[in-house]
Parts: C-alpha cells; sequence; structure tokens
C-alpha cells in the first residue's frame, strides 16, 4: 500500500504518487474526494493554500499514464 510523506519539501505529491500502482491511486483519489467534502464544512477553517490540489495532481497522472500505455510497443 502506498505512503503519503507529510514532509512536502522532501517528497512532493507528484512524484509520491508515482509509486502508486493504478488501483492503489483510485483508491487514494477516492480517499480525498471524502476528505475534500469533509474539509468543505470547516473551509473558513483552514489557511488559504492550506490543502494541495489533489485531484489536479492525480488527474495529470492518470492521464500521462494513459498517454504511456498508448505509445507502447505492442498495445
Amino acid at each position: 500500500m502506498g505512503r503519503f510523506y507529510l514532509d512536502a519539501e522532501h517528497f512532493p505529491l507528484e512524484d509520491q504518487i508515482k509509486g502508486l500502482a493504478d488501483d492503489e491511486l483510485l483508491d487514494f483519489w477516492e480517499e480525498t474526494q471524502f476528505v475534500e467534502r469533509a474539509l468543505a464544512d470547516v473551509e473558513d477553517q483552514i489557511p488559504e493554500g492550506g490543502h494541495v490540489e489533489y485531484e489536479r495532481v492525480i488527474l495529470r497522472e492518470l492521464m500521462l499514464r494513459t498517454c504511456l500505455r498508448t505509445l507502447e510497443p505492442g498495445r
């Protein structure tokens, strides 16, 4: 199972998700959706810029993987 490192300076989210399998990445995306909904209720308590744009990062990684698969020989 994948891990999320809180020290984003040394391990940016973009680098962390590259090590996840597709199913783990989709699970992570689903979990971020639940968290985002919960945070929407307390949004005024979160400092501006205090959350990461998980969905954007995850979707970009999924698109990259899809493009790379279509470019692989034999597909």
